[in-house]
């Protein structure tokens, strides 16, 4: 099965700071860093990074930072013919500071807002019954919203993962199999409940440094993470959705998929970065064997 993202692509300028700055204070940084980023772009990339057959939706400027998006993308085999370029908005931006393995992040969507139907359409052309979308909330929710709806028509597998948190999504969510919230995504749209009542048929809580848990609305298990030493958790949120497609596109067990993205994803809570960060699926089958 092929994996289709749609979603964002932002160039990351990310800064590691001792603390915090409060406001109206300079405070001093280092190891400055760029590199490409984006939800849409980083669950893209690690899909792809750790053996997928992918393929992205979604639109950049038509600048520098827009070019090396389709270089990092299509240079792990994402298929980015679909990645418009614009010249009326600039390639959107996260400016990304670090303190002790936390971040804080500042978005400009630039041309990620641009996202319309007809580029969800052309997409979808080629797509089948059975191929699976993975998507977020970086984009125009009711643009999102309409690539769920279509998906659904076509047969696809919908995978939404509901980040940054938006309400807007809500009368949406009927059109989504699996839903991949943290536990303050899982509040803001209402909590398990109202998810399930959406018409959702599983429910995947990230939980940070204790792991994850699978809900199906009948049972509910936890299952932990592997402990490393946290450096950056930037990109570990899109790791596991990428790991997580992965193994659904392979004819993997939910649980056997998500144990997959998970075990991916403390590897790339253990690095800088976002795309960077993506381990190979290599790295994944032997980490702590």
């Amino acid at each position: 099965m092929r994996i289709f993202v749609v979603g964002s692509l932002n160039t990351d300028l990310v800064i590691e700071t001792d603390r915090f700055p409060q406001a109206g204070e300079t405070v001093y940084g280092k190891n400055f860093m760029s590199n490409s980023g984006g939800k849409g772009a980083n669950q893209a990339f690690a899909a792809a990074k750790l053996g997928g057959d992918v393929y992205m939706c979604g639109v950049v400027g038509d600048d520098g930072f827009g070019k090396a998006h389709l270089e990092n993308l299509s240079g792990v085999g994402v298929n980015v013919e679909h990645i418009r370029k614009t010249k009326t908005s600039p390639t959107g931006t996260a400016i990304i500071v670090v303190n002790e393995g936390n971040n804080r992040i500042i978005i400009d969507g630039g041309a990620n807002t641009e996202l319309c139907k007809d580029d969800i359409d052309a997409f979808f052309k080629e797509a089948e019954s059975g191929d699976i979308l993975l998507t977020q909330l970086e984009n125009p929710i009711d643009i999102i919203g309409y690539a769920l709806k279509s998906a659904r028509e076509k047969g696809m597998v919908t995978v939404l993962n509901p980040a940054p948190a938006n309400t807007a999504i809500i009368p949406y969510l009927k059109y989504a199999d699996i839903v991949t919230p943290n536990e303050t995504e899982l509040e803001l749209l209402g909590g398990k409940k109202e998810i399930f009542g959406a018409g959702v048929s599983e429910i995947i809580t990230t939980l940070g440094k204790n792991g994850f848990e699978i809900d199906d609305g009948k049972t509910s298990k936890r299952y932990p993470c592997i402990e490393v030493k946290v450096v950056d958790t930037t990109a570990a949120g899109d790791t596991l959705c990428g790991g997580l497609v992965l193994g659904l596109s392979e004819g993997k067990t939910l649980e056997e998929s998500c144990i997959f993205g998970s075990r991916a994803a403390s590897i790339a809570c253990s690095r800088y970065g976002a795309s960077k960060s993506v381990p190979t699926r290599k790295e994944v089958e032997n980490f702590k064997k």
